[in-house]
């Protein structure tokens, strides 16, 4: 079973935490992890695009000239693809690009990120954020402190001094566990969570 060390707010060693083999020390499936990344980016998408035919572009009923003998070339309307300012051939319209994915690939994904984030050591475990307040200059320091780069914070619900004292500070990111997905994960460079957050993970993702 892997074992991290646990920080305290001073990013100061303050003792050690076994995590489970099932969540944070399983195989890396790294297609698992592909697949569910391009459907999360795709779920994303609107899909609202939208642009007019030669049906759809007002006038143009009339044609711009005589068939033949003008030495031009023969057109019908002014609204042709052909034409500025006509319809667009072939062009997006309205779609959903929503994917989707089994239950059990998703949960394979999240124990794979979560597992590389460990063997890559750039899992921290904090013993609690000790905010009474909101404080930017608190979230710096202690990302500094630990070495933090483009940290991820996982937080439980309703941490939001922690949410607030981090959204000034470049790169860092703060989610609830309950909005915890492999996107963010492997979108970041340090994973930061409580052991709150780690009983919660294994409890629910290690069957």
């Amino acid at each position: 079973m892997p074992t991290v060390k646990i920080v305290d707010f001073k990013g100061l060693e303050s003792g050690e935490i076994t995590l489970s083999d099932a969540v944070f020390g399983s195989f890396i499936h790294v297609p698992a992890m592909h697949q569910v990344v391009v459907a999360h980016l795709a779920n994303c998408r609107l899909g609202t695009h939208s642009v007019k035919t030669r049906a759809e572009v007002r006038g143009g009923g009339k044609k711009p000239w005589r068939q033949k003998h003008t030495g031009r070339a023969r057109h019908g309307s002014v609204r042709s693809p052909l034409w500025a300012g006509g319809g667009v051939a072939h062009g997006p319209h309205p779609r959903d690009y929503s994917q989707k994915v089994n239950r059990k690939v998703r949960r394979l994904a999240l124990r794979s990120a979560l597992s590389m984030k460990v063997q890559e050591s750039l899992f921290t475990v904090v013993e609690s954020f000790d905010i009474d307040k909101p404080s930017t200059k608190a979230m710096k320091s202690f990302f500094e402190a630990i070495k933090a780069q483009k940290p991820l914070v996982i937080v439980p619900e309703g941490s939001n001094f922690v949410r607030i004292s981090s959204r000034n500070i470049e790169g860092a990111k703060v989610i609830n566990l309950g909005n915890i997905n492999v996107y963010d994960i492997l979108n970041s460079k340090t994973l930061i969570v409580t052991p709150e957050v780690i009983a919660k993970l294994e409890e629910v993702y290690a069957v």
